[in-house]
């Protein structure tokens, strides 16, 4: 199977007699984000996105985390195989969210286009928030004085869900405001 010869005594499988042509290599954008290392860093709940660079979806997937667990720890009357199967699945899927966001934080760095960015799939910005900064400062001066005076945090164990309520309020309160 030499292939077929045409008159002139050629194959006619033969290669062109023209160079192939190199294919371009682009750098690598040393912004770019390890979907990979962001996979493993989810490890702990959260970290994979901060890395990424979307701290409010970390610090929120750690906040899940650590209530769900908060209450697997106090019993939860129950209900504790739900909140053990949610608990596993939103660890699952705290890491597979830290991956696409790498991988989508990439694209959007190349400027591949084709796609649509959503709503609140923004790239991070270097914005503050203004509640989520007092409630740092109160917890911070609450645990400074609960570990250097007689200050006591036990309260805490019967009024924990205001802290909830409070936040829940101030949702309303900006989805309202959105709104109108």
């Amino acid at each position: 199977m030499n292939g077929e010869h045409n008159d002139s005594g050629r194959s006619t499988y033969e290669q062109p007699p023209y160079p192939q042509q190199a294919v371009p290599v682009r750098p690598v954008n040393p912004a770019r984000k390890s979907p990979a290392l962001a996979t493993w860093l989810s490890l702990m709940p959260g970290l994979g996105q901060i890395y990424v660079g979307y701290y409010q979806q970390g610090f929120i997937h750690l906040a899940v985390v650590a209530t769900t667990i908060t209450i697997l720890s106090m019993g939860a009357r129950g209900a504790e195989p739900l909140f053990g199967l949610f608990l596993a699945f939103f660890w699952l899927y705290n890491m597979i969210d830290a991956n696409r966001r790498a991988h989508h934080y990439n694209r959007v760095l190349e400027g591949l286009g084709g796609e649509t960015v959503p709503e609140d799939f923004q790239l991070p910005g270097a914005r503050g928030s203004l509640p989520a900064g007092v409630i740092l400062v109160v917890v911070g001066v609450l645990f400074l004085l609960d570990l250097n005076t007689d200050f006591s945090l036990a309260w805490l164990e019967d009024w924990w869900p205001l802290f909830l309520i409070g936040g829940g309020v101030w949702l309303i309160v900006k989805a309202r405001r959105q709104a109108g």
